[in-house]
């Protein structure tokens, strides 16, 4: 019996310590499944992608994260060490009831749906030619990606690939906004396994709202660090500036407090389409404990859009404009 009651309490005194630790979570990290906002996101800065730190490594494109408090900042593109045979499908910023809602990105065996985003460095708005799985050595294509070749032998080139697609434009749907649908390949590959966002893009994202020089409130579009030779490192010789950010800035005429809506919608498109619903919903906006893949269905768990009772904001008046074949 004494036995029985010093366990109970040791159990006890142990959910006691736990607590403290839930409270004080960070709450940074604002995107994520259903995550859904009235302003759209800024255009895409203009950067030159670092140079590919070594063999493994795989091109993760920088992206617009969103915080309640302060709105819209950049998370910096980052090579990781990515998954044997497996390629990341970008997360996007996707219209949908009225709002601007985001679709986490994955990984998985083949590249689905990214919104028609030109993110640059082989993903031009549809698939993936930076690069392909050759067995369990990863082949860079360096007519789109930076790779030193010394130390990086894996490696061919080919320009046929190249797509001309100019837009800076961060979102799909919507006035502005990239008018791309998925196709039914594209919705055949978000239902094959996937991955969620490694540790290290999670990192990566956790790292980037600690700078308040990453929001667009203060960078204007136009990020100091816009790009990084590695996840979390955020100074020394691997990290890239903005050359320029990819439309003129205008400050949303709402505080991001008031522009978060209050329910999300469904991550659909226009078209009613469950584009980025793998069967292990991944984000890279996450927090660190909820960066692991889960057995969920997000399709079946989506709450009803949103009602829009007042006409959404670009936090940018994208164009298009030129650029070279990066960022």
């Amino acid at each position: 019996m004494k036995l029985h009651r010093s366990v109970h309490f040791l159990a006890l005194a142990l959910l006691l310590l736990m607590i403290p630790a839930a409270l004080s979570s960070p709450s940074s990290a604002q995107i994520a499944v259903g995550i859904s906002v009235r302003i759209g996101p800024p255009a895409l800065p203009v950067y030159e992608q670092p140079f590919c730190p070594g063999p493994g490594y795989l091109w993760t494109p920088g992206y617009w994260a969103w915080d309640d408090d302060d709105g819209y900042y950049w998370v910096p593109g980052t090579w990781v060490v990515a998954p044997v045979g497996m390629l990341w499908t970008p997360g996007y910023w996707g219209w949908s009831g009225g709002v601007y809602v985001w679709n986490p990105g994955y990984w998985g065996p083949h590249i689905g749906f990214y919104g028609g985003i030109n993110y640059g460095f082989g993903y031009g708005g549809v698939g993936f030619v930076g690069g392909e799985w050759r067995g369990g050595a990863f082949f860079y294509n360096t007519a789109v990606m930076r790779v030193d070749t010394v130390h990086v032998t894996n490696v061919y080139v080919n320009r046929t690939v190249i797509v001309n697609n100019e837009s800076h434009v961060a979102f799909n749907g919507g006035a502005g906004g990239v008018q791309a649908r998925p196709t039914a390949q594209e919705l055949a590959y978000a239902r094959e396994p996937h991955q969620a966002a490694l540790a290290s893009q999670v990192q990566q994202e956790h790292a980037a709202h600690q700078d308040r020089a990453n929001f667009a409130s203060v960078n204007h579009g136009a990020p100091a660090v816009a790009a990084t030779a590695r996840p979390g490192e955020f100074k020394g010789r691997g990290v890239v500036g903005a050359r320029s950010a990819g439309a003129p800035y205008h400050a949303p005429a709402m505080l991001p407090r008031e522009a978060r809506a209050s329910t999300p919608p469904a991550s659909r498109n226009e078209g009613g389409h469950s584009v980025n619903a793998p069967n292990r919903p991944a984000s890279g906006n996450n927090r660190p404990e909820n960066a692991h893949p889960q057995n969920e269905n997000p399709e079946k768990n989506a709450s009803k859009p949103a009602k829009q009772t007042k006409p959404p904001q670009h936090e940018n008046a994208p164009r298009e404009e030129k650029h070279d074949k990066g960022r």
